[in-house]
């Protein structure tokens, strides 16, 4: 079974850090471009960062740039999304989702073929 598991939400205070893992079973992430996104109460889903599948390419949203970064090993067959001076406003359930193209719309990853059901990031103090 293709899975893409979530990690490392939870409760921060503004301006703390967290480091969410997104994990794949049932398949290498080798070949796949790798994309974050987000989904705020009553907001629409919105790309946060995405990385090509040699990692040679990476994509921030402009709300996150200088901010958050991507990175993947693909040893351990995962990719992370570094969360620093995190702010109220990126309270969120985050997705990380895979494709076997690197395609972009406005500047995030698209055409995605697998998704994860996602981890809770709350910055509230």
């Amino acid at each position: 079974q293709l899975q893409l598991v979530e990690s490392g939400g939870g409760l921060v205070q503004p301006g703390g850090s967290l480091r969410l893992s997104c994990a794949a079973s049932g398949f290498t992430l080798d070949y796949y471009a790798i994309g974050w996104f987000r989904q705020a109460p009553g907001k629409e889903r919105e790309g946060v960062s995405c990385i090509s599948s040699s990692g040679g390419s990476t994509n921030y949203a402009d709300s996150v740039k200088g901010r958050f970064t991507i990175s993947r090993d693909n040893a351990k067959n995962t990719v992370y999304l570094q969360m620093n001076s995190l702010k109220p406003e990126d309270t969120a359930i985050y997705y990380c989702a895979a494709s076997n193209i690197w395609a972009t719309v406005q500047g995030m990853c698209a055409n995605m073929d697998y998704w994860g059901k996602g981890t809770l990031v709350t910055v509230s103090s």
